[in-house]
């Protein structure tokens, strides 16, 4: 099977932090939480004191400020962000395909049905609170839970435009870097292993 990143792979930009944008667009009274939401980008990123599945909670939890939850806001969201997909990936679907994501499950799934795509490994993400069941899917926590849900099946190509995403490089085939304009290279070695 062929494995993909999402953001930043198949979509051209990061989807949480658009759909957090979208969120705000749509309803202004959501800005409140931008200190929570900058404070928790400082916290993880310059004090190193929150883990990336705490600042990603903190960032989430407006959605406990929605009434309805942020799961049935997702479908609009990728009904305007449509066109941040990438184009190559048409050319080259396959059934099998799976897509390994840091973002919330509840968000992509929306857009992997428009991708046809059945399979998906995501962040468990609560749409109504923004709590997290388990770890942010992200890094060697990838390469885990793929093992775990396709314990015996092979990667062929893995595609992803981060380094953060080594281990699940090293365990493909092969695998290619998505570098900006969506231009594909072969994943360096020195990288990959």
């Amino acid at each position: 099977m062929n494995v993909y990143d999402f953001d930043k792979t198949l979509y051209r930009r990061d989807s949480s932090t658009d759909f957090v944008r979208y969120l705000m667009r749509k309803k202004p009274a959501l800005l409140r939480f931008l200190p929570r939401i900058l404070g928790a980008f400082l916290g993880h990123y310059v004090f190193h004191r929150l883990s990336k599945t705490q600042m990603k909670e903190r960032f989430f939890s407006l959605f406990a400020a929605l009434p309805e939850g942020a799961a049935p806001l997702a479908e609009a969201f990728w009904a305007e962000h449509k066109d941040g997909l990438a184009a190559w990936y048409k050319k080259q679907h396959r059934p099998e395909d799976l897509i390994i994501s840091a973002s919330p499950r509840f968000l992509l799934e929306p857009v992997c049905r428009e991708l046809e795509i059945t399979r998906l490994i995501a962040s468990e993400v609560d749409p109504a609170t923004g709590r997290f069941d388990g770890e942010n899917c992200h890094g060697a926590e990838k390469l885990r839970r793929f093992r775990e849900e396709y314990s015996g099946e092979k990667i062929e190509k893995f595609y992803s435009d981060s380094h953060s995403d080594a281990p699940l490089a090293a365990a493909a085939e092969k695998a290619f870097l998505v570098r900006p304009h969506e231009r594909l290279t072969p994943w360096p070695r020195e990288v990959q292993s």
